[in-house]
């Protein structure tokens, strides 16, 4: 049950917060607005929820340290999908010709942070936490991952392939963050930076929804392998490598810190604390 109300709370403001973004999508700056609430909102009924439901403080949004993390989260997300864009354009696949839309870029903050932090709660927050406690954190890693992947196959010029993508690159990659921080923040930063470099900043498809106006006036030209074709370079073999690179770089961090939960811990530990009881 503790499941149950944590995923439903998580799933009704994800579906609330999108319909409102949907719902002043044509304005800039309303979007910008509704979509900074609908993100506090998200991390703000996460909070509750846990509080509610484990009688216990929801540490991986604590207050403190949060801007950092959510800054350097940020800077490595924006900086992956930048990579990416380095290639594309070294090849002569991303041609810029000149500026875009410093407003539609602000409209796209709004956007991208409450699409970073609902899912970030949704996926992470909720479905990664829960089910690694009881199949350990490879096992949830994978089948997060790819539930993750699997939903982006509602979006409008949606492939398998990016499906496949975006499992590797963002859902095993996330994971990866939130499994070697223990915190949602620098998870949501990663999120955020990466899809608002990709349509705030580049001015690229995002996950099969369409070419965005951004900072930039560009486009992308060449083999789908590369480009990633209408789903965008989220569908590009670059943005595949550098997530995998980047997945193992925090689960080495994770094994590091001790923080890789294997398969059965949860039970281990019940048996050791009934052990200890007195008979």
């Amino acid at each position: 049950m503790r499941f149950v109300r944590q995923f439903l709370t998580a799933l009704a403001v994800y579906a609330l917060g999108g319909f409102a973004v949907g719902a002043v999508r044509e304005n800039d700056w309303l979007m910008l607005v509704v979509g900074l609430a609908a993100a506090a909102c998200a991390v703000l009924g996460y909070a509750w929820v846990v509080r509610r439901t484990e009688r216990r403080p929801a540490l991986d949004v604590a207050w403190e340290g949060a801007a950092a993390r959510a800054g350097w989260g940020t800077l490595i997300g924006a900086g992956m999908f930048g990579a990416v864009i380095v290639n594309l354009f070294a090849s002569g696949h991303y041609e810029v010709d000149g500026l875009g839309s410093v407003r539609g870029a602000l409209g796209l903050v709004g956007f991208m942070a409450a699409a970073a932090a609902m899912e970030e709660v949704v996926y992470r927050g909720v479905l990664f936490r829960v089910i690694e406690e009881h199949v350990g954190t490879y096992v949830a890693l994978t089948l997060t991952g790819v539930l993750f992947g699997l939903s982006h196959l509602l979006n409008e010029d949606a492939t398998l392939w990016g499906a496949v993508a975006i499992s590797i690159e963002a859902g095993f990659m996330l994971a990866a963050v939130y499994a070697a921080t223990r915190s949602l923040w620098p998870a949501i930063g990663v999120h955020f930076g990466w899809n608002f470099a990709a349509a705030g900043v580049f001015s690229t498809e995002v996950s099969g929804n369409g070419t965005n106006q951004g900072l930039l006036d560009a486009a992308t030209d060449g083999p789908k392998l590369l480009t990633g074709g209408a789903f965008g370079p989220e569908g590009s073999v670059y943005a595949v490598g550098f997530g995998a690179l980047l997945t193992l770089v925090f689960l080495w961090l994770a094994h590091r810190r001790g923080n890789v939960v294997p398969p059965g811990a949860r039970r281990a530990a019940r048996a050791d604390a009934a052990a200890t009881l007195p008979r």
